[in-house]
């Protein structure tokens, strides 16, 4: 471990370069740019958005692995969700969950301009409540868990027995400002650093965190052939 950390990599994002690494990215769309705008119009909860890059990278996972069953924890206004029903198959299917019917019907508005609103299924509740009534067998190609950062580890616990083998479990805000990294974070930091421990100790994922937004960590379900080669 001491060699890993004396050899970063990792360049620190300046205001100059990070927005040279957002150009590079895709441009968003006449519907992105308006979610953005509307979303930030909701002052201090506009934070909660994830960064555009972000969901290009969301909606080029999808379709590397030709997800075609995606869940997502945490609509918020949609943009994730809209990322990812980009990212399926015309006949592909997007489960998102949330509580708030205000910030979903922007979202709503959102998927119906963009022409995906009949990929999107929203279940409105407590998403733990609405994950234990999906069935148990693995029917998901990918997920994403972006919602309250105390019941990170209920949400995998519940999602991966139900992500099939090969498929991919994405989880957001996973450094939490860079809170998560500390042994006495408190709070939401604390219940993202025990979430990274979870991740880490789970012989069912092979996982990585990346340095995007506010964290990422990528992991994929082992299947049969990883089993035989450990």
């Amino acid at each position: 471990m001491t060699a890993l950390a004396d050899t970063p990599k990792t360049v620190l994002l300046a205001p100059v370069l990070h927005r040279y690494m957002q150009e590079q990215a895709e441009p968003p769309t006449t519907v992105q740019l308006d979610l953005i705008e509307r979303t930030r119009a909701l002052g201090g909860h506009a934070q909660m958005q994830i960064p555009h890059e972000q969901g290009v990278l969301l909606t080029l996972l999808a379709r590397l692995i030709g997800a075609r069953r995606i869940l997502e924890v945490g609509t918020f206004t949609g943009y994730s969700t809209l990322a990812l029903a980009l990212g399926t198959t015309p006949d592909g299917r997007v489960i998102t969950c949330d509580l708030s019917s205000e910030w979903t019907d922007i979202a709503k508005e959102a998927w119906a301009a963009a022409g995906v609103a009949d990929r999107v299924d929203l279940r409105l509740g407590d998403a733990a409540e609405t994950l234990r009534a999906l069935p148990d067998e693995p029917v998901f190609d990918l997920v994403f868990i972006d919602a309250d950062k105390p019941s990170y580890v209920d949400y995998w616990e519940q999602l991966v027995p139900r992500v099939r083998p090969g498929g991919l479990l994405l989880a957001d805000n996973v450094l939490y400002a860079g809170e998560a990294a500390h042994s006495q974070a408190t709070g939401n930091a604390a219940s993202i650093r025990a979430f990274n421990q979870r991740v880490q100790a789970d012989d069912r994922v092979e996982a990585v965190m990346l340095p995007v937004a506010d964290g990422l960590t990528l992991a994929r379900k082992r299947d049969s052939r990883d089993r035989e080669q450990s």
